[in-house]
């Protein structure tokens, strides 16, 4: 079971992929996952994306497809399949996924994508806050005390990150939207692609998830 899994920063991609990694049995990778498992072992790729970072410097499409294939590749004859949030992100690296499946011959991959309103997407980010302790995300309505994290206790670590920031949402939608969108048309003709609304419960977006799958 091969699984990509798309949609507008807040749509609900992390909760997702982990309820469906554990439903499937297969791993949740992302590209941050992909950079620091492969920095942290010191592979070819992940030293060469450690001098990057370190630079400064974003991580080129070809050095992330090598990463990619790098994780794939280690998986594929580990498991039975994966999930895979976070790339591509623009036509080039779709391209270079789509040789990276050929070559690891992953004929059948499933494309889910979570659709979302951007005022929906926008309202559920801004009542974000993390936890300085213990790195939690958790949502306004959660807190029962806005000065005490939910997750772990603690008091006064909350604070709102200027990724939820409306301003700097709002610019991410802009780029998804310009940038992300177009890899969906590109594999349209070429591979399954599963739509569901992402702002519906958990639950409910999990079933429709499955339940396309499975048909």
């Amino acid at each position: 079971m091969q699984i990509v899994i798309f949609g507008a920063p807040g749509a609900g991609k992390g909760t997702q992929a982990k309820i469906l990694s554990n439903k499937f049995n297969i791993p949740h990778i992302s590209t941050g996952d992909i950079l620091r498992d492969s920095v942290k072992r010191g592979t070819q790729f992940g030293l060469l994306a450690k001098e990057t970072i370190e630079k400064g410097e974003l991580v080129s499409d070809d050095l992330m497809g090598d990463l990619v294939m790098e994780t794939l590749q280690n998986l594929n004859s580990n498991n039975n399949g994966f999930i895979l949030d976070g790339f591509p992100r623009t036509v080039n690296q779709a391209e270079i996924l789509l040789n990276i499946f050929r070559t690891l011959k992953i004929e059948n991959p499933y494309f889910v994508v979570l659709e979302a309103d951007d005022d929906v997407i926008i309202s559920r980010l801004s009542m974000r806050r993390a936890c300085t302790s213990c790195k939690a995300i958790v949502n306004l309505h959660d807190i029962k005390n806005h000065d005490v994290c939910p997750n772990c206790g603690e008091v006064g670590t909350l604070y709102k990150r200027k990724d939820d920031e409306e301003s700097v949402i709002m610019n991410r939608l802009k780029v998804y939207s310009a940038s992300t969108i177009p890899v969906l048309d590109f594999y349209k003709d070429k591979f399954n692609i599963i739509t569901v609304k992402g702002t519906d419960p958990i639950d409910i977006v999990t079933s429709g998830i499955i339940e396309a799958i499975e048909k």
